[in-house]
């Protein structure tokens, strides 16, 4: 294989060009076929495209491609792959033109759609017509406008259009469950994670793909603030997915966790914190009672491992919707009742005759007691 016909393409490219860190490089090969990165001993990954991996740095090579809309969805696609296809013919078929720019070994850039020029303009613009044709690139383009919102980037107004005909078609039904999630999860990794769902509420695709949230900012425009404020100090997607959907109520994100397969550990902290987050941030005016119910209920009593992130969480809250008021953890009156109600021991009470039901309760009534004390 001739290294002159193997190309730097995409994110590396992009992200280089804009001076940010680049966490991994793609690489597109020109003039070649399958059977000759066998050879080479490079692994074939996948059915639907020639993608390999290189022998040695496990880096993803693909082979030069075009493509024909064959049916619906991100999927409805036939795959040309040979060697007679160029590189401009590959870099044709991506969605933006920052993302269609290739670098050769010696470093020449080569740009037929002006990507260079849309960085220049902090421009998101699609590449082709091409683009309404796969309707992942709702997500991947509100997805760039988070990554590149904090340099100034905007989407190109005939592109906001395409996105809109792409929600009008029907098509975003047709995209798996689990690649919602998985852009959803990159762009809450994002610099401006807020950005994406504004995005996509303009188009209309968050109404078809996350109904509940769509209800949400439409009811409370405010709704994203928590999810601003907690995006420069935490980095945690779980938690800044959170700052969001603890306003909904619990059959509100249940169902948006299986419309877009939202894992478990997500899910339950918005389910806790839109369950205690009130409770949570008046922490020190519950009676003992209502403390240990909550810290049970939290799951605190046996573990504290989301004892921090709930607590992140009340704070984001708190100086969002009561800024005047400032913020004071509960943190150490939580550890402190925790403490007293460990101390507890289960062995004294059953020494003294109480067993099944009654241990329950009686050990309950302790630990509510030892509170009480402190």
């Amino acid at each position: 294989m001739a290294t002159s016909n193997t190309y730097l393409v995409g994110g590396a490219v992009r992200d280089t060009l804009l001076g940010l860190a680049v966490h991994e490089r793609d690489y597109v090969v020109v003039g070649s076929t399958p059977e000759a990165l066998l050879a080479l001993g490079y692994t074939q990954v996948g059915k639907d495209f020639p993608v390999f991996l290189h022998p040695q740095s496990k880096e993803e090579y693909a082979l030069a491609r075009t493509e024909r809309k064959a049916g619906q969805g991100y999927t409805g696609f036939q795959v040309h792959a040979t060697s007679q296809v160029t590189l401009e013919e590959d870099l044709l078929r991506r969605d933006l033109t920052i993302n269609a720019i290739a670098q050769a070994p010696d470093g020449q850039l080569i740009d037929p759609y002006g990507g260079q020029q849309d960085i220049q303009a902090k421009l998101l613009r699609h590449v082709s017509q091409a683009f309404s044709e796969d309707p992942l690139r709702v997500l991947r383009t509100a997805r760039f406008a988070a990554h590149l919102h904090h340099l100034g980037f905007s989407i190109a107004s005939q592109t906001k259009a395409l996105l809109v005909d792409i929600t009008h078609s029907g098509e975003l039904t047709t995209l798996a469950k689990e690649r919602i999630w998985q852009e959803t999860h990159k762009a809450l990794n994002s610099r401006s994670p807020w950005v994406y769902f504004e995005v996509l509420e303009a188009c209309g695709a968050l109404q078809v793909l996350m109904p509940a949230l769509a209800e949400l900012l439409n009811r409370k425009p405010q709704a994203l603030n928590t999810l601003k404020r907690l995006s420069e100090p935490e980095n945690n997607a779980h938690i800044r997915l959170t700052g969001l959907l603890y306003q909904l109520n619990k059959p509100q994100i249940e169902d948006l966790a299986a419309q877009i397969k939202i894992p478990n550990d997500p899910k339950n902290l918005a389910l806790a914190t839109s369950n205690y987050q009130r409770q949570l941030r008046a922490y020190t005016e519950l009676d003992a009672s209502q403390k240990h119910q909550m810290l049970s209920n939290l799951g605190l009593l046996r573990h504290t491992d989301s004892l921090d992130q709930l607590l992140s969480l009340c704070e984001a809250i708190t100086r969002t919707q009561e800024p005047l008021f400032g913020w004071q953890s509960p943190k150490q009156h939580i550890l402190a009742d925790l403490a007293r109600i460990q101390s507890v021991k289960p062995v004294a009470l059953m020494a003294q005759g109480f067993t099944g039901k009654a241990l329950g309760e009686a050990l309950k009534k302790a630990q509510i007691d030892s509170i009480l004390q402190g």
